[in-house]
């Protein structure tokens, strides 16, 4: 199994558009790169999805084929392929990271998602999400919502118990 992503961090976005990737996520971007060695720059993809979303997804080489195997194995012309080809192939970018840990954000996207001087990123396991501080505030108060009977203070790895409980 590939590494993960896990944290999270602010990092400043220069007028070129360019963000620092931190050191503990590159080296994910690293081991999800079959052709990246010492020397060479990691190979990604950003997703940039539909007009409804406000952060960018980022994710290594082989995640993006984990997703792509996905795709292909679901009937042609099926709403669900349609839609799936539309997102991570339509609305994406291939890119890398430079010599200096930066990754480049098109200006497209730094507008789509409302990058101004900072940028946010969250690990998400197998992708690093990107956003506005101001954007991920609401959407983390999103994502609180999205389990009120949740009472405050609970252990949040009971929630997979419920989800071993549904599952055949």
């Amino acid at each position: 199994m590939a590494r993960r992503f896990r944290g999270s961090e602010e990092v400043r976005v220069d007028a070129k558009g360019r963000v620092s990737i931190p050191a503990r996520f590159r080296r994910v971007f690293e081991d999800g790169d079959p052709d990246w060695q010492p020397g060479r720059r990691p190979q990604l993809v950003i997703v940039y999805g539909t007009r409804d979303w406000t952060h960018l997804q980022l994710f290594t080489v082989l995640a993006m084929e984990d997703i792509d195997n996905g795709i292909s194995a679901l009937p042609r012309g099926s709403a669900e392929r349609n839609l799936l080809e539309n997102i991570y192939h339509g609305h994406a970018e291939e890119t890398e990271i430079d010599g200096d840990g930066r990754l480049v954000l098109p200006q497209k996207l730094r507008e789509k998602i409302g990058l101004a001087d900072s940028a946010f990123f969250i690990a998400a396991g197998d992708s690093l999400k990107v956003w506005s501080p101001a954007a991920y505030e609401e959407e983390e108060r999103r994502l609180e919502s999205l389990v009120p009977e949740f009472e405050p203070g609970a252990d949040p790895l009971s929630l997979l118990t419920r989800v071993r409980e549904v599952r055949p």
